[in-house]
């Protein structure tokens, strides 16, 4: 057995080693190339690690957060505020338990409206703080169309931080959702969407209607069923035996006054540059939603058919009907089709008709809906732009504009 030499003395085992000190470091001032680069130089010289690490920057303000590491009798702080007093920066320090903390359950609150002010912020974060949640860290979305924010919460009840959430958007013009955090909710793959009212503004089988002179009685069917209050398939029916000796032509007529829902064109457009899949179902015609389909790049349109003999519609369909139960299938058929778990599918619809699809889906997003649909779904929008729902899946509108950049090189 190897002897220690006679003038090195044997390491004691026994001996406590000596823990590094955790210290929190904050800095600000005007931000400039090479903060951070500075940064990580000094800790790196050191020897210190870092735990965490986050940066923002609002309006040329820079403000730097960092969990590090520093060894015993190192010298850390004297290099730290040399740094950053050769940088003209503010820097505080603070000694930290270096003990992880347990994990807590994480959502994300999303707010938005086309004006947000600071009395519908203080809602949302006394709503956050009422169901118990601790707000991690507030990022803004966007600023057009609509201003949206996001905070991502620690902690909390979800079931009760979403009533409250729910409470505070019925008193005030602002609309919220509420997500649990994680790979699901960036990582939705299949974008069904319902048609009428929804991504075009319109009930197409009014248009129809005005062509066959019948549109008082087409309406006044239409918005008992979207309510909810008569059977959607006995209702549509009745709507399209009304329409019996139309010219086929007519929809021609009636396509150039259909009007796309604003941001409708934004919306198809970046989900598609996003690599998603896209599908409309619709308790309305083929002779629109198959335009619709090829104009906006749109994967899959299941709709009705109207029956044509010899030019004009007959006043029949042909084939099933897709009312509300067929909607959830044709949902569930495309997301096996393309391979996608339903938890990865969002559903966005405004009529009774769509509330097995909602329900379905692994986000369920009532727009501008009827109020048995916003009840049922799991978030609400009423703002009047549809491109305004990719803020709800985290994507921020100079990611959209990006998106653009990109499709147009």
């Amino acid at each position: 057995m190897t002897q220690p030499a006679a003038d090195q003395p044997e390491s004691d085992l026994s001996a406590p080693v000596e823990r590094p000190e955790t210290l929190l470091v904050q800095v600000t001032g005007t931000d400039r190339p090479g903060i951070s680069a500075g940064l990580l130089g000094v800790l790196d010289d050191v020897g210190a690690g870092i735990d965490d690490m986050e940066q923002v920057v609002i309006r040329g303000r820079l403000t730097l957060g960092a969990l590090v590491r520093i060894p015993k009798g190192r010298d850390a702080v004297k290099e730290l505020l040399h740094f950053a007093w050769e940088r003209q920066l503010h820097i505080e320090f603070e000694v930290v338990e270096d003990e992880p903390t347990a994990p807590q359950p994480t959502f994300v609150v999303t707010a938005l409206a086309q004006s947000v002010e600071p009395t519908h912020l203080r809602r949302v974060v006394d709503a956050i703080a009422n169901g118990g949640g601790n707000i991690d860290r507030i990022n803004r979305l966007s600023k057009y169309p609509v201003v949206s924010y996001e905070f991502v919460v620690a902690g909390g009840d979800f079931d009760k931080i979403r009533h409250e959430l729910l409470f505070a958007a019925s008193e005030t013009a602002i609309d919220v959702a509420i997500q649990p955090v994680g790979l699901g909710r960036r990582a939705k793959r299949l974008v069904v969407l319902d048609v009428d009212s929804t991504l075009v503004q319109d009930e197409v089988i009014e248009l129809l209607a005005a062509e066959a002179g019948v549109h008082r009685q087409v309406a006044a069917i239409t918005t008992r069923a979207m309510e909810g209050h008569l059977d959607f398939e006995a209702s549509l029916r009745e709507r399209v035996a009304l329409l019996e000796g139309l010219p086929v032509s007519a929809a021609d007529e009636a396509w150039t006054k259909l009007t796309y829902t604003p941001g409708a064109r934004t919306f198809m457009r970046t989900l598609k540059k996003l690599g998603y899949t896209t599908a409309i179902v619709s308790g309305g015609f083929s002779v629109f939603t198959d335009r619709i389909r090829d104009q906006l790049g749109i994967d899959y349109a299941e709709s009705n058919v109207l029956e044509e003999v010899d030019g004009v519609f007959t006043g029949r369909l042909l084939g099933p009907v897709v009312d509300r139960g067929s909607k959830a299938t044709a949902l569930r058929r495309i997301a096996e089709a393309e391979g996608v778990p339903l938890e990865q599918t969002v559903a966005i619809g405004d009529g009774a008709n769509d509330l097995d699809m909602l329900e379905l889906a692994g986000l369920g997003i009532a727009f501008n809906a009827k109020p048995v649909v916003q009840a049922a779904a799991d978030t609400s929008l009423s703002v009047p732009y549809l491109d305004a729902i990719l803020f709800l899946l985290g994507i921020s509108r100079e990611e959209v504009e990006a998106a653009d950049l990109t499709s147009s090189g």
